[in-house]
């Protein structure tokens, strides 16, 4: 039950951290609602944490999370990872985050193609 609970709390902190560098501009309000109201809400709260440690951390991926992150599809992940890459305090290593995105994004096809 601890460990259920550091997941949720880690996955407030990490939606804390995106709506906190949304800057002020209009166009990158819409993106961070569209990204709420089309993307995030097609996926678990643990599933959205594994892909989170597993991009942006050595987390790994569960299966039943790589089918959901595939029925969410490739352009909310990539949205998604590359709006997270781009704050200021992860930008430096924001390539090889893209790199692990689509390295995972390529591992869950995979698996959900042979299921």
């Amino acid at each position: 039950m601890s460990k259920f609970n550091s997941q949720i709390t880690m996955l407030f902190i990490v939606l804390a951290l995106v709506c906190a560098f949304v800057p002020v501009f209009s166009v990158e309000e819409a993106k961070a609602n569209l990204l709420w109201k089309t993307c995030l809400v097609k996926i678990t709260p643990k599933c959205a944490l594994d892909i989170i440690a597993a991009v942006f951390e050595n987390g790994t991926m569960h299966d039943p999370c790589c089918k959901d992150l595939v029925k969410e599809g490739k352009v909310c992940h990539d949205t998604l990872i590359k709006y997270i890459a781009d704050k200021p305090m992860l930008i430096a290593h924001e390539t090889e985050y893209l790199k692990k995105s689509d390295d995972l994004w390529k591992h869950c096809v995979s698996i959900s193609k042979s299921a």
